[in-house]
């Protein structure tokens, strides 16, 4: 399929060289899951009726970067009309209009993170940590402008919590958004992804784990309700609400 070489998306960047950097990190993560590691899909076959823009995948948090990875995985197949397996053949037409939610001072941490960018990254400064230290400052307007973007033209990822540390209550940043913009908002739980990599989800840490994926049915939210009565029902929904903890104790 011919590119034009110029096209970039709605955030600059050259698609001809997202394209590329898609599938280069794409051909390594896919081995990494799929050949070192298995991963298990689940709940894929709902992506086939999503608008191709305003959808928001909410999900719990484990690596910096391998969760995300995975999640590219599964939509890379969706748009070639794969669901719930990942052919070696779809990181060659991936899908291009998708975004995730990240710290800035994580995107900045060393080459890599920083040509991941490309693949879609909103990069966002923390409100209430920098750089391991706690911090209380005001949101960036220009933050939220660009997250806005990122849901209005294509599929964006996020994770509530913004900490890959299990349990964490969810930021109401997350809520405001979705009631400004009502976007189709769709639970993510994955799972394994702690065991079989570091933290930044770059380097693998152990072999032979199952990486659990799992989409579910988009929610329907009474916009009525109040931001933490929302934001309750997302923690519910990616499982990381206080009653899953007390299960995973069990």
């Amino acid at each position: 399929m011919h590119l034009n070489p110029f096209k970039r998306d709605s955030f600059g960047y050259n698609l001809l060289i997202k394209r590329t950097v898609i599938f280069v990190f794409g051909l390594i993560t896919w081995y990494r899951f799929f050949r070192i590691n298995s991963m298990r899909i689940v709940g894929a076959d709902k992506l086939q009726n999503l608008p191709q823009q305003g959808v928001l995948f909410v999900s719990n948090h484990q690596t910096y970067f391998a969760d995300v990875s995975a999640m590219y995985q599964v939509f890379n197949a969706a748009e070639n009309n794969r669901y719930n397996s990942v052919p070696f053949y779809t990181l060659f037409r991936p899908k291009l209009n998708v975004f995730f939610v990240a710290a800035a001072e994580t995107m900045k941490k060393g080459i890599l993170p920083k040509l991941m960018q490309y693949a879609g990254s909103v990069s966002i400064k923390r409100t209430w940590r920098e750089a391991g230290k706690n911090v209380n400052r005001s949101v960036d307007p220009k933050d939220i402008e660009n997250i806005k973007r990122a849901m209005e033209t294509g599929w964006t990822i996020t994770f509530p919590q913004g900490t890959t540390r299990p349990f964490v209550k969810g930021r109401r940043g997350t809520v405001h958004l979705i009631k400004e913009l009502r976007p189709v908002v769709v639970p993510v739980v994955i799972d394994g992804f702690r065991r079989a990599f570091d933290k930044t989800g770059m380097f693998v840490k152990s072999n032979g784990n199952l990486l659990n994926i799992t989409f579910k049915e988009p929610l329907q939210l009474d916009y009525s309700k109040s931001n933490d009565e929302l934001l309750d029902e997302i923690m519910v929904a990616i499982e990381q609400a206080p009653e899953f903890l007390k299960i995973k104790d069990e």
